[in-house]
Order: structure tokens, then C-alpha cells, then sequence
């Protein structure tokens, strides 16, 4: 496990460095990094400082905060399909968003998208904790989660189909697309103490995870308080999606397929695939990003079409894999 953790954390670093040296102007990355690390008021300066080194850091953070909670959520499920869209933060998220495209308070607070789409996270956690109960298991979770995500997409689906602002509409569907452009050091200020914390809080869930392998009962009658473990999961879950969405809109497939790549790696203890899911989900989106920027530089692709099309042939071949060790 060890190696396999130096690696994506090589693979990483390198990517970093090459979402740092990427882009549609043509410069060498020796003047790049210079202007990087010497700063100053050159145009150079500022493209590096303030465009892409805050899209390089939102690609990591954004990337392992998703494989992170995808892995913790599929280890207490234990359900390899899960992802972190399943508990329906991220469609409370974009609901919370869409709210303030449409009623103009994105425009009038430079962060007041962002910040709408935290509100939105925190009501969907409120409103999970209330469905799912004090003492209700993992069927309940999963219940009020697919409530709350059936819930927040029939809402946003009904902005849309009455919103009388054909701008507001194109810049719905723009954003809920998933994006890292025009992201500056603030959004990162933004995102960062949220998904520090919710990672952190993530992080402790190995144990407990490891346990739960062999049933809720045995995990419990091991010590480990199921109660606590549930709510650890669904408050850091909600933060890291939720800042997570809040910066970068709606990513998916990588909290889905990054612990599925992984697992063979690092075995069937979901306590060892948490850290390789964060560092495999930051390397995921941090190769999304760089082939928006080489594929089509001029057609402002997104990062959740990306992800999709490197995800969804993943996953397929994932499935297919597993029929024929089954077979």
C-alpha cells in the first residue's frame, strides 16, 4: 500500500506541475515557473498566480475530496455502486446554486454562488439526518438520500422549466456542466477550511469501515459506535461535496469509479483505499482539466463531460471484468 501511495502521489506532483505549465498561451515552463515563484505585476505573473495556479489547487482539492467520499461512503455501505451524489448533497448543493443564478444573488455577491450552493449542501445534510433518523441504519441513509436527490433535481428542473431569463438558463445548465475556469484564490480561501475539515473527519472512518466488513452487529459488538461513525460519515461527506460543488458545480464519476480502479491495488479493506482514493481522485481531475485545455481550447469544454467520458468506459470495463471473473 505504501508504494502504491508514493506513486499517486508522484502521479500527483506531476500533473500539478503540467496544469500549471498548460494552457492556451504558448509559454516555455521555465518562464512559467518563474513568474510563479518570483510573482510581480507582469502579465505573466498574474496568469500563473491568479489563474492557474487557484485552477490547479481546485482540481486537487475538488478531485480528492470525491474519491474520498466515495470510497468511505462505498466501505459503509458496502455497496461498491455507491457515490457521493447517492446522500443527495451535491443536488442540494446545485439547488442552492441554481437558486442564486436565477434570482440574480450570484450576480450581486462576487461568492454568492458559491455560497448559496454551501447553504444548499448544509439543508441537504439537515434534511438527511431528519429522514434517516437517530437509529436508522444504511437502508434508511440510502432512502432519505435518494429522496433528497430526486427532490432537489425535480426542483431545479422546475427553475429551469419556468425561468423567464434565457441567460439565467444557458447559465444553469452551463455550470451544472462542472467547471474549473474563472476560478480565482478566493473560491480556493473558500473551499479550503471545508474540505480540510471534512477530510480530516473522513480520514478517521478506517477502522470503523475495516469493521463494518463483517456486518453492523460485529462491528458494534468490536466497539465501534455505529451512530458516531454514521454521523462522522454524512457531516464530512457533506462538506467536502459541498464545498466541492460549491467551487466547481457538478463533477461526477469520480467518486464512483476512482475506489474501483484502486481497490484491486490496495485490497478489500476499505480503511486502505481511503487515502489512495483522495490521491487517485486529485490525479483524475487533474488529467480532466488538462485535456479541457488541449482538446478543444476554443470551445470551453467542461470538466464534468470530461470526467464523464473518461469514467463511464472505466466503469464499463470495470463491470465487464468482474462477469468474467464471475463467469
Amino acid at each position: 500500500m505504501t508504494r502504491v501511495l508514493w506513486l499517486l502521489g508522484a502521479l500527483v506532483a506531476g500533473l500539478f506541475v503540467a496544469s500549471l505549465l498548460i494552457g492556451p498561451a504558448a509559454i516555455g515552463p521555465v518562464a512559467s515557473l518563474e513568474a510563479l515563484l518570483r510573482g510581480g505585476e507582469t502579465p505573466l505573473a498574474l496568469v500563473m498566480q491568479e489563474i492557474r495556479l487557484p485552477r490547479a489547487l481546485l482540481a486537487i482539492m475538488v478531485g480528492a475530496s470525491l474519491g474520498l467520499a466515495g470510497a468511505a461512503l462505498q466501505g459503509y455501505l458496502r455497496n461498491p455502486l455507491a457515490e457521493p451524489g447517492l446522500l443527495g448533497i451535491s443536488g442540494a448543493a446545485a439547488l442552492g446554486a441554481v437558486l442564486a443564478i436565477q434570482t440574480g444573488f450570484a450576480a450581486a455577491l462576487p461568492l454568492g454562488l458559491p455560497l448559496a450552493a454551501l447553504a444548499g449542501a448544509l439543508a441537504g445534510v439537515v434534511l438527511i439526518s431528519v429522514l434517516a433518523g437517530a437509529q436508522g441504519g444504511s437502508l434508511s441513509l440510502i432512502l432519505a438520500g435518494i429522496a433528497i436527490s430526486a427532490l432537489a433535481s425535480a426542483l431545479v428542473s422546475l427553475v429551469l422549466n419556468l425561468s423567464p431569463n434565457p441567460f439565467a438558463t444557458s447559465e444553469i445548465v452551463f455550470w451544472m456542466m462542472g467547471s474549473l475556469a474563472d476560478r480565482s484564490m478566493e473560491h480556493v480561501m473558500l473551499a479550503l477550511p471545508f474540505v480540510a475539515i471534512g477530510m480530516a473527519m473522513l480520514l478517521t472512518l478506517g477502522p470503523a469501515l475495516d469493521a463494518m466488513t463483517l456486518g453492523e452487529d460485529a462491528a458494534e459488538a468490536l466497539g465501534q459506535r455505529l451512530f458516531r461513525v454514521r454521523l462522522v460519515l454524512i457531516v464530512g461527506a457533506a462538506l467536502v461535496v459541498g464545498a466541492s460543488t460549491a467551487v466547481a458545480g457538478t463533477i461526477g464519476f469520480v467518486g464512483l469509479v476512482v475506489p474501483h480502479v484502486l481497490r484491486p491495488l490496495v485490497g478489500a479493506m476499505p480503511g486502505r483505499l481511503l487515502p489512495t482514493s483522495a490521491l487517485g481522485g486529485a490525479a483524475m481531475v487533474l488529467l480532466a482539466d488538462i485535456l479541457v485545455r488541449v482538446i478543444l481550447p476554443e470551445a470551453d469544454l467542461k470538466l464534468g463531460v470530461v470526467t464523464a467520458i473518461i469514467g463511464a468506459p472505466l466503469f464499463l470495463h470495470l463491470i465487464y471484468q468482474t462477469r468474467r471473473e464471475l463467469a
